[in-house]
């Protein structure tokens, strides 16, 4: 099991639990760097000590073979367990010619040394991590300063400490989203960018330093297979990074954060102590389906026993700044009578600071509380697009342009065409008025307008075609290890989509079958189609880093479909109800999945 992934609306929680994470990342960053520093390390000796050659390579194989990628989330495609075992099929290839000793290469240090400096020093040396911790340091003792300061104070200063205060705030965000996004980033970059110079430096060694050719003939396959996986994992990590840059650049604005079940953060709870009244700062979980908020405590007193305290809700109200000498607190009712340190008497309020008048808002909006509402903002026209009649005609008016005019050109599908273009196609073909009444054989249409237009409509549905519910089950038919059950599972899930939905995937899959089968001419297999197609078809309900993640099994998923498009076919069984009450089997049919039936 690897490391959870960092969710970017965890930078504005800060948590303990998101701390620890993060420390993990950073163990991993350093362990990673560590282990460059050593391939890099020995690489030189290889090339600089000719006469320690065996020994070298020798050293060089097992650092290479203890080394043991690390990755994000719970399950690897088939391209990163090969990319993952990767430098062990090194070490023994390596000891395998120990006794072929040999001259290095003379580019040995461009192959090798310098991508994996450079991707030491790019890509784990930029990372901010002095910066986030600086600011975070700044942010807190500001806040701590901030949340101290009387009501009593003259306006125009507390005016003064809020700006300060949401302008730290502000560059803290900026600086623990950042820092997060960069350690993704490494994470998901060091599986080729680390394994390709290493790829290149062991071809160099086998091919120009008079190794035998039986040897290259034998690691001829596999590297070429190490080459799709590297490129298929390439092609995976740039339709990730494109739509994890966009999560990242929104969730900058912490008013985008995804509404939830669960409202978590840090509160001040009023509580009576031995010498009187005090703040005590919790880490607090509120469930608004059974109203229950948690409480881990955060400053422990050394004297006394103070554990994690779990209430029920009754009801929530602002507290009037008149009434407390502190700043954004509300009261909260519950139904427990004691906990802790603090009595609650029946019907006793607990007073809790939040950490802003809009922090306030937020968890009294998330606990229902009494609060004058000035008014909401009205919602903007969604502009998604439905799976009806006029969809359908659009989608095969396309498929019917790109089957005729361009099935051979290179890159279709891939590339992208004017976003004027585009956009003028579909206003006129899902015109309310005259929907459909586009002629897709005027001048102004070519493949890239067509193509661009075609996904933009898919990816614009109210749902994604292969539908939210069957989402996760075909995620983890392609996490299976298991190549039968991945497609028998997905083949199962198929016929639970709607009948439109399987409609249109048919039509859309069977020309996708047609695209790819002049993949010589056009460069589009069936991996690199499932790259462009996999965002387009299936979506996660919430944009998280954990739903970018398993991009790479959307794209799989649909990878399999091309591939076994022929193979899809299910046994339908038709039953009648017997005389004496039992079904029996009396019709067993094939449908295939373009609809046909046999």
């Amino acid at each position: 099991m690897g490391h959870p992934p960092l969710e970017f609306s965890e930078c504005y929680l800060d948590s303990p639990e998101f701390r620890e994470t993060l420390k993990c990342y950073e163990l991993e960053l350093d362990r990673t760097s560590r282990f460059l520093k050593d391939v890099i390390k020995d690489g030189n000796s290889v090339i600089n000590a000719i006469k320690g050659y065996s020994l070298a390579v020798q050293k060089f194989s097992q650092t290479l073979g203890v080394f043991q990628f690390d990755f994000i989330g719970d399950s690897l495609t088939d391209d990163e367990m090969n990319i993952a075992q990767s430098f062990q099929e090194f070490a023994g290839l390596l000891q395998e010619i120990e006794d072929d000793r040999m001259m290095l290469v003379q580019n040995a240090f461009d192959l090798l040394i310098k991508p994996l400096e450079k991707f030491r020093k790019d890509q784990i040396g930029v990372t901010k991590r002095k910066k986030f911790e600086k600011e975070s340091e700044k942010y807190y003792s500001q806040l701590e300063k901030h949340l101290a300061l009387s009501v009593k104070k003259k306006e125009s200063l507390l005016q003064e400490a809020d700006d300060v205060l949401d302008k730290e705030r502000a560059t803290f965000y900026e600086s623990s989203v950042e820092y997060v996004y960069q350690v993704h980033q490494v994470q998901d970059r060091k599986k080729f960018d680390v394994v390709e110079p290493v790829l290149a430096f062991l071809h160099s060694i086998l091919t120009l330093n008079n190794l035998t050719v039986e040897m290259t003939q034998d690691f001829t396959p596999y590297k070429q297979e190490l080459q799709l996986s590297l490129q298929n994992t390439r092609n995976h990590y740039e339709s990730t990074r494109e739509v994890m840059e966009d999560l990242m650049k929104k969730m900058k604005n912490p008013s985008f954060i995804c509404q939830s079940h669960t409202m978590q953060g840090y509160l001040y709870c009023h509580e009576k102590w031995a010498l009187g009244m005090t703040w005590v700062k919790y880490y607090c979980k509120f469930h608004k389906d059974n109203r229950t908020l948690k409480m881990v405590p955060c400053e422990q007193k050394t004297t006394t026993k103070q554990g994690a305290a779990e209430l029920t809700l009754r009801s929530c109200i602002r507290r009037k700044s008149e009434s407390i000498d502190k700043r954004f607190c509300f009261d909260v009712e519950t139904s427990e009578r004691y906990c802790f340190h603090v009595c609650f008497r029946r019907n006793a309020p607990v007073t809790f600071q939040a950490l802003s008048e809009g922090n306030r808002k937020q968890w009294m909006e998330a606990m229902d509380g009494k609060e004058p509402v000035s008014g909401r903002p009205i919602r903007a026209h969604s502009g998604l697009m439905e799976l009806n009649e006029v969809g359908f005609k659009f989608v095969r008016k396309c498929v019917n342009f790109v089957e005729t005019k361009g099935l051979t050109q290179e890159g279709v599908y891939r590339t992208v065409g004017s976003n004027i273009q585009v956009q003028k196609l579909l206003n006129a073909f899902f015109d309310p008025v005259c929907p459909g009444d586009v002629d897709f054989n005027s001048d102004d249409m070519d493949i890239k307008t067509i193509t661009s237009a075609l996904k933009f409509y898919l990816r614009s549905l109210s749902e994604p075609l292969l539908t939210h519910g069957l989402h996760d089950n075909l995620i983890l038919a392609a996490k299976s290890d298991n190549l039968d059950h991945r497609l028998s599972e997905i083949h199962a899930l198929n016929y639970k989509l709607p009948e439109k939905n399987r409609d249109m995937l048919a039509l859309l899959i069977k020309h996708l079958v047609n695209v790819c089968s002049q993949s010589e001419e056009n460069r589009m297999i069936p991996s690199n189609m499932a790259v462009v197609f996999g965002p387009t078809l299936m979506r996660a309900k919430e944009e998280t880093v954990a739903a970018m993640l398993d991009i790479k099994f959307q794209n799989i998923v649909v990878e399999i479909l091309i591939d076994n498009y022929q193979k899809v076919r299910s046994p339908r069984q038709r039953s009648c109800l017997h005389g004496n009450g039992v079904f029996m089997v009396v019709l067993v049919s094939y449908q295939y999945l373009d609809g046909g039936a046999g």
